[in-house]
Protein backbone atom coordinates (compact mmCIF):
# COMPACT_ATOMS: atom_id res chain seq x y z
CA UNK A 1 0.00 0.00 0.00
CA UNK A 2 0.97 3.65 -0.49
CA UNK A 3 -0.39 7.03 0.73
CA UNK A 4 0.02 10.52 -0.03
CA UNK A 5 -0.58 13.06 2.48
CA UNK A 6 -1.32 16.32 1.42
CA UNK A 7 -1.68 19.20 3.77
CA UNK A 8 -2.38 22.79 1.70
CA UNK A 9 -3.58 25.48 4.15
CA UNK A 10 -5.88 28.09 2.57
CA UNK A 11 -4.56 31.44 3.98
CA UNK A 12 -1.87 33.28 2.50
CA UNK A 13 1.92 32.85 4.09
CA UNK A 14 1.25 28.86 5.14
CA UNK A 15 3.34 26.88 3.25
CA UNK A 16 1.92 23.34 1.49
CA UNK A 17 3.63 20.07 3.00
CA UNK A 18 3.33 16.46 1.37
CA UNK A 19 4.27 12.57 2.90
CA UNK A 20 4.45 10.00 1.17
CA UNK A 21 4.21 6.42 2.76
CA UNK A 22 4.86 2.82 1.06
CA UNK A 23 4.73 -0.60 2.50
CA UNK A 24 8.55 -0.83 0.73
CA UNK A 25 9.51 1.90 3.39
CA UNK A 26 9.68 4.84 2.09
CA UNK A 27 9.03 7.83 4.07
CA UNK A 28 9.43 11.12 2.64
CA UNK A 29 8.56 14.18 3.77
CA UNK A 30 8.39 17.91 1.99
CA UNK A 31 7.40 21.59 2.74
CA UNK A 32 7.15 24.38 0.48
CA UNK A 33 5.11 24.67 -2.92
CA UNK A 34 7.66 23.49 -5.48
CA UNK A 35 9.19 20.63 -3.13
CA UNK A 36 5.63 19.55 -2.32
CA UNK A 37 4.77 19.76 -5.96
CA UNK A 38 7.82 17.64 -6.78
CA UNK A 39 7.03 15.17 -4.31
CA UNK A 40 3.59 14.75 -5.53
CA UNK A 41 4.95 14.06 -8.93
CA UNK A 42 7.76 11.29 -7.49
CA UNK A 43 4.85 9.69 -5.48
CA UNK A 44 2.80 8.65 -8.78
CA UNK A 45 6.13 7.48 -10.34
CA UNK A 46 6.43 5.25 -7.17
CA UNK A 47 3.00 4.05 -7.50
CA UNK A 48 4.23 2.62 -11.31
CA UNK A 49 7.65 1.48 -10.04
CA UNK A 50 7.63 0.08 -6.67
CA UNK A 51 8.36 -3.91 -6.58
CA UNK A 52 5.67 -4.21 -3.68
CA UNK A 53 3.09 -2.72 -5.39
CA UNK A 54 3.24 -3.96 -8.75
CA UNK A 55 3.89 -7.54 -7.20
CA UNK A 56 0.57 -7.46 -5.14
CA UNK A 57 -1.56 -6.31 -8.94
CA UNK A 58 0.26 -9.32 -10.46
CA UNK A 59 -1.16 -11.48 -7.72
CA UNK A 60 -4.62 -9.91 -7.67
Amino acid sequence: MAWLHIVAPPSYGTSPSVRSWCSCGRDLFAAGRARALALIADHAEHLTSCSRLTQRREAA
